[in-house]
């Protein structure tokens, strides 16, 4: 679909077809939390394990990340003065396991060095800021980009920021939602407007557990008081991933167990 008519302003019928997509996403989000209830994304034991994870998971699998952070964990050096003290060279050998490890050492050094300089060393101030203004920082940030950015905005510091990866895009663009030429920013802004008013959801005590995916178990981070809407965003990209892992897979889906299988065009 053609989104270029909304950015001007107009009412067209572009719009009105953007009010059908964000019913479907709606109904993309009802029907998996139905089915499987909430997945305890993102696991986590702080903010900056968060932080740490967002960085460790571009380009790779949240499997090899994993690895990465318990390495990192053994060492104490999930927070800042593990990250801002630790030779770089050691802190690359720390990271391997997650790929391109000389690159996000580098990058994980250049954000504790960002919150020391611009915040006196503290996540709170850093979090405290207002979500746009926060969002551009992180932007301008080396290796920081609009996913990851995100991801530390709803996951780490409890912002309503809907965070667009490729399993949302692959997922919106197999059900006619959107197209490969349809810019994350588009697609973030359709998402929002499609859960904002949406209420969190309370599990189904009767869920599908013959195909349900295995949800994370709680994890401080994942359990952390937030607004309505940052649940639903929270809920709802989790669901997501774990449709991605298990049903929407790149080369071969499995649409026939997938909960949004009624939704295909």
């Amino acid at each position: 679909m053609n989104f270029g008519n909304l950015r001007s302003g107009s009412f067209t019928l572009d719009a009105v077809a953007t009010t059908a997509d964000e019913q479907q996403i709606r109904a993309h989000y009802h029907a998996l939390y139905n089915a499987w209830g909430p997945q305890h994304w993102w696991p986590a034991r702080s903010r900056f394990e968060v932080i740490v994870g967002s960085y460790l998971t571009q380009n790779t699998s949240w499997k090899n990340v994993e690895i990465a952070l318990r390495r990192l964990r053994a060492g104490g050096l999930l927070n800042l003065a593990g990250i801002r003290t630790i030779p770089l060279r050691q802190l690359e050998v720390m990271i391997r396991p997650a790929g391109y490890f000389r690159q996000k050492a580098n990058r994980l050094k250049l954000f504790v060095a960002f919150v020391d300089q611009r915040y006196g060393g503290s996540l709170s101030r850093f979090f405290a800021q207002p979500t746009q203004e926060l969002r551009q920082q992180l932007l301008s940030l080396k290796g920081v980009g609009p996913e990851t950015a995100d991801s530390i905005l709803l996951y780490a510091g409890q912002h309503p920021v809907f965070v667009v990866d490729t399993y949302a895009r692959r997922i919106v663009e197999r059900h006619g939602i959107a197209t490969a030429k349809t810019k994350y920013e588009e697609l973030r802004g359709l998402f929002e407007r499609a859960l904002s008013d949406t209420q969190p959801r309370t599990a189904n005590p009767e869920l599908d557990t013959e195909f349900r995916p295995v949800p994370h178990a709680p994890s401080p981070m994942s359990l952390v008081q937030r607004s309505p809407r940052a649940q639903t965003y929270n809920d709802m990209h989790g669901l997501i991933v774990a449709t991605g892992k298990l049903y929407c897979l790149k080369s071969t889906p499995r649409c026939e167990h997938c909960p949004l299988q009624r939704f295909l065009p």
